[in-house]
């Protein structure tokens, strides 16, 4: 998962204020929090949505505390997310933040319905906790980016404890939403103008394990296609690898509305490592289903999580995780530093040099800008069909970004390719769908 910081989007007119950090699910929560909080009545309000993935993580959601106190000195500022979950009192201490809201309650209206003097009076409170995290089932979020496409959060949480990873203590175990109730909500969705549906979640391949009929995320992706007729593209967050199902694969096949881009939790290219690591596939694992996806739908691109620099990683182990680019043809990669979390078991382990590990991230880095200029190159002289998103960029199905110009946020436009600035294609655009 992503640990960088989003940029806030402008306030509201309510003077709602949301700056979030980290995961596409906090982006998705972040719209959620938004509307309930302006349904409760709130004003002038800032709300900061932390991520809890990296040190680095929480210093800048510190930092932005800091500065959003400073513009705005009468503002209250309300601090949630995952890293206040996990570090509540580190929050609390601060003399800028007027109040905490526990992950499980903070899309709730009834949260933000509390009243006002109970955090925004002097007196800190934290409105719901992990006990929150553990019960009942995840409620269905949904989020929206510029008006062209919609995210549906239809899990959280998680199960599974790798070393290096403190989310299971700041989202709790695994919880899916009803199928019944996504169906409806895409259908909701694309009858409000929404042309590309994106399914997110902590651990979207874990979806309806605690579900009574117990749905696999293959029959979540098939019910949706054939519950919303009208929708033209439906996209997965990223994935872990060892958990894509079978139903999954046949509608990577047979389903040209599902998007032919996977983003995968890979974290390393070294069996010992990834052991270390406590993950559940193996580097032959990973390499064998882009292979098997490559071949049920040839189109088909890959990004990924890779951690540089993990402790105990020699050379040779890194030079694994950088073969694994190629290996697994890879093409957007979110490169992480290894950053301990306190309270981790990979905290404790024997750390590898902090200048290694930034030349490790450098080398993976550069690596995948070569691997996406490569890819880039291959879509020259094709003609692809794009979902124009706002500042004229928008998306081919296999997610590569195209230089669009003009053309309206939603509209679908043919683009003759004619080249590439090594981040993205441009080229001609044909016609407005």
């Amino acid at each position: 998962m992503s640990a960088g910081s989003v940029a806030p989007k402008p306030p509201a007119p309510e003077g709602i204020e949301v700056v979030n950090f980290g995961c596409r699910l906090n982006l998705v929560e972040g719209e959620a929090m938004r509307r309930a909080a302006v349904a409760a009545g709130r004003r002038d309000l800032a709300i900061v949505n932390t991520c809890g993935v990296t040190g680095e993580a929480v210093r800048q959601a510190r930092q932005t505390i800091r500065r959003l106190k400073r513009e705005a000195p009468a503002r209250g500022i309300v601090v949630t997310g995952c890293a206040a979950e996990m570090e509540p009192g580190g929050f609390s201490a601060m003399p800028e933040v007027d109040g905490l809201v526990g992950n499980g309650v903070k899309t709730a209206r009834e949260t933000w319905l509390g009243g006002q003097e109970a955090w925004l009076g002097g007196t800190k409170t934290w409105l719901g906790g992990t006990a929150d995290l553990d019960s009942g089932r995840s409620p269905l979020e949904e989020g929206f980016e510029d008006h062209t496409r919609a995210f549906l959060a239809v899990q959280n949480g998680c199960d599974h404890r790798c070393t290096f990873c403190a989310i299971p203590f700041g989202r709790g175990v695994s919880r899916s939403a009803p199928l019944a109730e996504v169906t409806a909500a895409a259908v909701r969705l694309v009858d409000r103008g929404f042309h590309e549906i994106v399914l997110t979640g902590v651990d979207l391949t874990s979806y309806g394990a605690d579900l009574p009929e117990r749905p696999v995320l293959g029959t979540l992706v098939r019910a949706i296609l054939e519950s919303a007729p009208g929708l033209a593209r439906l996209r997965l967050s990223s994935i872990d690898c060892i958990e894509a199902d079978a139903e999954l694969l046949a509608a990577f096949a047979g389903e040209e509305r599902l998007m032919p881009y996977l983003h995968l939790s890979l974290q390393s290219g070294d069996d010992m490592i990834l052991k270390r690591m406590k993950r559940r596939h193996t580097r032959a694992d990973a390499v064998a289903l882009c292979e098997e996806l490559r071949r049920l739908r040839p189109d088909m691109t890959f990004g990924a999580d890779l951690i540089a620099g993990f402790p105990t990683e020699t050379e040779d182990m890194a030079a694994q995780t950088l073969a694994l680019i190629e290996d697994c043809g890879l093409t957007f990669l979110h490169v992480f530093p290894f950053s301990p979390r306190p309270g981790t078991p990979a905290a404790k382990m024997p750390p590898v040099p902090s200048n290694l590990v930034r030349e490790r991230a450098r080398r993976l880095r550069e690596a995948g800008d070569a691997a996406l200029r490569r890819h880039l190159r291959g879509r020259i002289g094709r003609t692809l069909l794009v979902l124009a998103e706002r500042g004229g960029i928008g998306r081919a199905p296999d997610f590569t970004p195209v230089s669009i110009g003009r053309a309206k946020p939603g509209s679908f436009t043919k683009v003759a390719v004619a080249g590439h600035d090594g981040r993205k294609l441009f080229g001609k655009c044909l016609d407005d769908i």
